[in-house]
């Protein structure tokens, strides 16, 4: 029978005390939350891009009477509380692997710190998005808030990345120099990502079919800026990988490297198609997938360019006046001698141990 006050005082210890997973269904725990936070960005796009963004006008309630949408409320209204309930997703799938790592054995306190900053991030993207409601879609608070979605993104992809490695202090794949690259190119992504904001609050796609207030940003200025800065940083990324095929570097780095070069020139190829073609909403929606994807080979990257080995396993100290196994255990008999090989006369003779 479950003891009900500590299940109630810390069930996450009642539970990790009597389960212990495997590593894959950890890392299948932690790439179910990664999967969810891009899910969340992408229904967030929709709820922007379908002028869903004021469906529910008020928060935490939908609207001042009902808790949840009504039918008299429309589509808008299905679609913004519909990317509200996704919340609820995303937290569960954030609990899973809050509860997963937290149950490992051994334990892994850097990793737990990890899965238990997603809880923190999307708690506060929440209040986040409560307030781009209240403020009625300001364009400087709802790119703030797509940020903090990114930020669940970051770190949701870092406890995955780091499930799939071990706990020993991290050892370098590659040279200083092309550590320092990975930096840059991590420094000109995310100026990238907050550049694409720019484009978005300037834009047409509001969020909402009233007079919502844009950036006072011309959008061909703030989609030549953006596009300046992809192409910067799809000229690190090439530099990156030939700077690894030169120094022979492992497999790994390169084939990040390699992978995140064709994910930028895709995602530049649809960026230039929905500007010629005066920004469709489903290019549009694919683009933000494609920015989403484009920071997991950003953040890939980094973490390609050194390895983390597993911890080596360490016998624990006898306790005093406990004898160890090998005491404990009879003496075995000795192996029979094999027949020693005629020596040459004068050699000395084998000794044990050669």
């Amino acid at each position: 029978m479950p003891n009900l006050l500590e299940v109630v005082r810390n069930p996450i210890a009642y539970i990790a005390a009597r389960w212990t997973p495997s590593p894959r269904t950890v890392q299948r725990a932690a790439f179910t939350a990664l999967l969810m936070s891009i899910v969340i960005v992408v229904t967030g796009g929709a709820v922007r891009l379908t002028g869903s963004g004021l469906g529910c006008d008020t928060w935490p309630k939908c609207s001042d009477d009902s808790l949840t949408a009504t039918s008299a409320m429309g589509i808008h209204g299905a679609i913004e509380f519909g990317n509200r309930m996704m919340t609820w997703v995303v937290s569960a799938a954030v609990g899973w692997t809050i509860i997963a790592v937290r149950s490992m054995k051994p334990a892994r306190k850097g990793l737990s710190r990890l899965a238990w900053s997603q809880f923190w991030v999307v708690m506060s993207n929440g209040v986040v998005g409560g307030i781009t409601v209240w403020v009625k879609l300001n364009p400087f608070v709802v790119a703030g808030h797509f940020l903090a979605a990114m930020a669940l993104l970051t770190v949701t992809t870092l406890t995955w990345l780091r499930t799939r490695e071990g706990e020993a202090r991290p050892r370098p794949l590659v040279g200083s120099p092309v550590r320092k690259l990975t930096y840059v190119l991590t420094f000109f992504s995310a100026c990238l990502l907050i550049a694409g904001t720019v484009v978005t609050g300037a834009g047409p796609h509001a969020g909402d079919s009233s007079d919502v207030k844009r950036m006072p940003v011309a959008v061909e200025l703030a989609t030549q800026s953006h596009a300046a800065l992809a192409w910067i940083v799809v000229a690190l990324a090439v530099l990156l990988y030939v700077g690894l095929r030169v120094m022979d570097a492992p497999k790994g780095p390169r084939s990040t490297a390699r992978n995140l070069i064709i994910v930028l020139l895709a995602q530049g190829v649809i960026g230039y198609v929905q500007y010629v073609t005066d920004l469709p909403e489903v290019l549009v929606g694919v683009h933000l997938l494609g920015s989403t994807l484009v920071w997991i080979g950003v953040l890939r990257v980094v973490l390609s360019t050194r390895e983390r080995a597993p911890l080596a396993a360490t016998a624990p100290e006898p306790e005093p006046g406990q004898g160890t196994d090998a005491d404990a255990a009879p003496a075995a008999a000795p192996a029979p001698a094999a027949e020693a090989a005629p020596q040459p006369a004068g050699a000395p003779a084998p000794t044990a141990g050669h």
